[in-house]
């Protein structure tokens, strides 16, 4: 008889769970042969939302979605039950409510005068538009590890563009110009309307809630093990005839060592690196603390088998500078309307229909956005949400006279009502600001070589795959939801040999029209 094969997937972010669904869905294996191992004690890893109303809720990061492109992402949920609609798929409700709840920004910058930005015009000269276009269309061999500033000169970054873009996207100008110019390419169609960001998309709820939510309760129904506070410790290799594979599995669960032993055939996806790796949480009297790989150990197993195995990839180019890849985020728990009714009367926008408004001369570079309220499954009808970040913590506030990396919840929303010119007091007399310090938040923009990150699966691998934000995909761009589903999509279909096409990149930056658009908006 033989042996069913297994699979093993080592961390529990969205790219472990699409694999398991891949896995289930076009390699017809079955989900009680699939594992999933989990340090944290909720799955979703990056893609997190949690909290209560009392004691606030809490979002690590926010993720910009589209419909124009993320063809793996909605190729996948597509098939994914809704857990609040029954008989629609998540995709179908997201797409009724991106009917219902349009975005269109009328309130993108706000300058150092408190006066929403007039962002008609990108703010370039001449001389921008040029460089910008040497950048675009270079080669990624001629654009190396180089920083954007090797491309771009320094007006470059004070244009209306790169802020919009910048606080979109979360570039800083030490980033990859790679990367950059992959964005550029990748959201082409995005440039013509970056002032409103009309493009963007939302989920009904935080996007654990509407994504992570239902992919594992179908996941679950399908026999899809779940193994959560579980932190995997160690992956024995063996070499065989030039292939690398692994043999074993170790872990540490509820303070117990445990071992699997990985047979023949079985299959293993590890999930290397992490963007929210060492993050921690403050609170309205306290800052987060400053935590480092070293106080979680979220890198040490890359970097363990990336040693003497150049395929397995390089974590130091993107683990090596913390000041070059954090940020701050908070997120805000209130229990009356003060806040959103100014914000509305200012910016012209409900909440759920404008975008993110960037302070672009605040010293942090802060923004905010106001979702569609309730943003939590959970969420009472008296209570609002919402969520900002700040691409400079290092850097002494406007207002608040320490670095925002220092900073309580309760002095983020003073520096934020001097930005606004809000009254403290009657604006956040009951608000709950919770800061999150992401000391790796954008450590996959870091300048890096072609060799860094490794293939979905190595040449020399016999068993292993690596799917994370750290995996190379030629064309398409990190920091999105939609690379860690592609990256397990591509790994999934080579390891179990399905000859299915995977959904093909669309080419906006190829279309005759969005090229066209891009071109007025660039010159207006």
């Amino acid at each position: 008889m033989t042996k069913q094969r297994k699979a093993y997937l080592v961390g529990g972010g969205i790219g472990s769970m699409a694999a398991a669904a891949f896995m289930i869905r076009d390699g017809a294996m079955a989900g009680g042969d699939i594992s999933i191992f989990e340090a944290l004690p909720l799955a979703g890893g990056s893609m997190d939302g949690a909290g209560m109303p009392d004691a606030g809720y809490s979002l690590r990061g926010g993720r910009m979605l589209t419909t124009d492109n993320y063809e793996c992402v909605w190729g996948l949920f597509k098939t994914i039950p809704s857990l609040s609609n029954p008989g629609k798929s998540v995709y179908d409700e997201t797409i009724d409510f991106n009917e219902r709840i349009k975005t269109n920004s009328g309130a993108r910058l706000v300058d150092a005068n408190r006066a929403i930005r007039n962002v008609s015009s990108m703010g370039f000269s001449m001389a921008d538009r040029i460089e910008l276009v040497k950048l675009v269309e270079a080669s990624e061999e001629n654009l190396g590890n180089d920083r954007i500033t090797d491309w771009l000169s320094p007006s470059f970054f004070e244009t209306n563009f790169w802020y919009m873009w910048a606080t979109t996207f979360a570039f800083q100008p030490w980033h990859s110009a790679v990367e950059f110019k992959r964005y550029l390419h990748r959201f082409m169609k995005e440039f013509s309307r970056i002032g409103t960001l009309e493009g963007v998309k939302r989920t009904i709820y935080n996007q654990y809630d509407s994504l992570v939510r239902p992919l594992e309760a179908w996941l679950l129904s399908q026999g899809v093990q779940f193994l959560k506070d579980c932190k995997v410790t160690d992956l024995q290799l063996s070499t065989d005839d030039g292939k690398v594979g692994v043999s074993a599995i170790e872990y540490l669960r509820h303070g117990e060592l445990g071992r699997i032993d990985v047979s023949e055939g079985d299959l293993v996806f590890f999930q290397n690196g992490s963007m929210t790796d060492a993050s921690s949480l403050g609170s309205m009297t306290s800052a987060p603390r400053k935590l480092t790989k070293d106080d979680s150990g979220g890198w040490l197993l890359w970097e363990k088998l990336a040693q003497g195995r150049p395929e397995f990839g390089n974590p130091a180019a993107f683990n090596a500078s913390i000041p070059e890849s954090y940020w701050l985020s908070f997120t805000v728990t209130l229990k009356d309307r003060a806040f959103f009714d100014k914000m509305q009367a200012f910016s012209g926008n409900a909440a759920g229909t404008g975008a993110l408004v960037t302070f672009m001369k605040s010293n942090w570079l802060m923004s905010v956005v106001l979702a569609h309220q309730p943003h939590f499954l959970n969420q009472p009808d008296d209570v609002q949400v919402f969520w900002g970040y700040a691409l400079h913590p290092d850097r002494v506030g406007d207002f608040v006279a320490k670095p925002m990396s220092d900073c309580t919840g309760a002095e983020i929303l003073q520096e934020l009502c001097g930005h606004l010119n809000f009254d403290m007091n009657t604006t956040f007399a009951a608000a709950n600001c919770i800061p999150c310090r992401l000391p790796y938040i954008t450590s996959m923009f870091m300048p890096r070589t072609a060799t860094d990150r490794p293939l979905p699966v190595p040449k020399n691998s016999r068993n292993l795959a690596f799917i994370s934000q750290f995996v190379e995909i030629p064309e398409d761009v990190v920091f999105t939801v939609e690379y860690s589903v592609r990256v397990a999509q591509m790994a999934v279909y080579e390891l179990l040999g399905i000859d299915r096409e995977i959904p093909p990149i669309l080419h906006h930056d190829k279309s005759i029209k969005v090229n066209f658009d891009a071109l007025v908006k660039a010159f207006k």
